[in-house]
């Protein structure tokens, strides 16, 4: 329960996916700078509270179950929000159920995004600009200072010394030898670079290598499969023995890390590390591309008229031929990481 707090204290929400978790740490990292002395309390859903671990900027994580009692549930939220006296109530969601909890916070500052159902009981709602190439953290940033116009600050995160050792000691299966992350699945199978397409990398990329295939749980038997079918030595599947913030340590230590459009992007923008982003059907002009020093985004060189065809994906091609994934080349893939070599 968060603890009674002044006015000047803020309660950042975001409860959607992992990813977006990731890039609201921005709006952390911006109060941290501007203003040092306000505790900031972030809300979260179960599962995703992990990611504030320790995290330096953060006083206290209130967490929400959607899985078990839902409803009942934001009820208890809108309570405990109530009882803390927030000076300022954030949600970075257009959902109805966020938007309830900020409008009937007791906040004297209500403020999220105009397409949010609630919006009318903001004190300041903010236009959500999708596309033109803007940012989700310049979107974000928005909220707490509309006329904002200064750099994307990126999101990040703060593996704990439990984490760091962790990476350590998977870093250490390398054998002294660098290695490359691959994370290749997704919730969403149009944004998901197909098997055989990994496969295909697989068998091209340089020998010197040791190749870490990372994932959650849900991943594993994915991860394996790819490692199974690959003939190249030296692949090894770590999917669901990492927390999220050991696998971002470990990422930051790999020479590359090819990932989907897709939470694994956003860990390497979050701790720095070098990353190639496949896009399949989605494209980085909706505003969530990687952030990371070194940052390349590979999609198909052919212009589709169907692409992008959602702004999330979807379960399957909706034109059955998934073109924007299979017409992605190999070599696409290899020169990131020739360009990362010569950096790194």
């Amino acid at each position: 329960m968060p603890e009674p707090a002044n006015h000047s204290a803020v309660l950042l929400i975001q409860t959607a996916f992992i990813g977006d978790v990731i890039l609201a740490t921005a709006l952390l990292e911006h109060l941290h700078r501007t203003e040092p002395g306000t505790p900031v309390d972030f809300l979260v859903r179960k599962g995703n509270e992990g990611l504030l671990k320790n995290h330096p900027h953060v006083r206290q994580v209130l967490i929400w179950d959607k899985k078990k009692d839902k409803y009942r549930g934001l009820w208890r939220l809108l309570q405990q929000v109530r009882r803390a006296d927030y000076g300022r109530v954030v949600t970075l969601q257009r959902f109805a159920s966020t938007g309830f909890l900020t409008a009937f916070s007791g906040a004297p500052e209500r403020i999220g995004f105009d397409k949010n159902p609630f919006a009318f009981r903001f004190t300041k709602a903010v236009p959500h600009v999708m596309g033109a190439g803007v940012h989700e953290v310049s979107r974000n940033l928005h909220l707490l200072d509309p006329a904002y116009a200064g750099p994307v600050t990126p999101p990040r995160l703060y593996p704990t010394p439990a984490d760091e050792a962790a990476a350590a000691e998977a870093a250490a299966l390398a054998g002294g030898r660098p290695y490359i992350c691959i994370a290749p699945t997704s919730v969403w199978f149009t944004k998901q670079f197909p098997e055989e397409q990994w496969l295909k990398l697989l068998a091209a990329l340089p020998p010197q290598y040791t190749v870490f295939l990372l994932g959650g749980p849900p991943d594993v038997e994915g991860c394996e499969r790819i490692r199974a079918a690959t003939t190249r030595a030296g692949v090894i599947n770590l999917a669901g023995k990492l927390s999220l913030l050991a696998s971002a340590a470990l990422m930051r230590g790999a020479t590359l890390n090819y990932v989907n459009d897709s939470a694994p992007m956003h860990l390497c923008s979050a701790v720095g590390a070098p990353v190639c982003a496949v896009y399949c059907s989605t494209v980085p002009y909706f505003g969530f591309g990687p952030l990371s020093p070194f940052s390349r985004v590979v999609q198909i060189e052919e212009k589709l008229e169907c692409q992008p065809c959602g702004l999330h994906g979807y379960r399957k091609c909706p034109l059955g031929h998934f073109r924007c994934a299979h017409g992605i080349r190999t070599s696409q893939l290899l020169a990131a990481l020739a360009e990362s070599e010569m950096v790194k």
